[in-house]
């Protein structure tokens, strides 16, 4: 699996200005453990075989994995035999159900 590593221009600008409202007191450290915590976030690419098995796991059809990712029922089954790939949101979505599982993005 490749890990993809993203460096968001409002992620790094929404840590800079969670790190002034803590150094201002207003931010607890805890608060701000969670806001670095998304600095943590990689993304990995995801074969097809894994995304069917993501979705067969959730107990989900393709039409109901491909509204949930908002995205459309070919596009899904495109996913899982191969012909496409999924990236950009769909692949952090995909990365998120495969961490926390379906219900983190209902």
């Amino acid at each position: 699996m490749t890990k993809i590593s993203h460096t968001s221009r409002v992620l790094n600008e929404v840590l800079e200005v969670a790190q002034g409202l803590h150094g201002a007191g207003l931010i607890s450290r805890r608060r701000m453990s969670e806001f670095e915590a998304f600095r943590q976030l990689e993304v990995h690419d995801m074969p097809p075989e894994q995304i069917k098995a993501l979705r067969e796991k959730a107990h989900v059809s393709q039409a109901v994995f491909a509204a949930v990712l908002n995205t459309s029922l070919s596009t899904v089954q495109k996913w899982e035999v191969g012909d496409k790939k999924p990236s950009g949101p769909s692949l952090k979505l995909l990365n998120l159900i495969e961490r926390k599982g379906l219900a983190a993005v209902l």
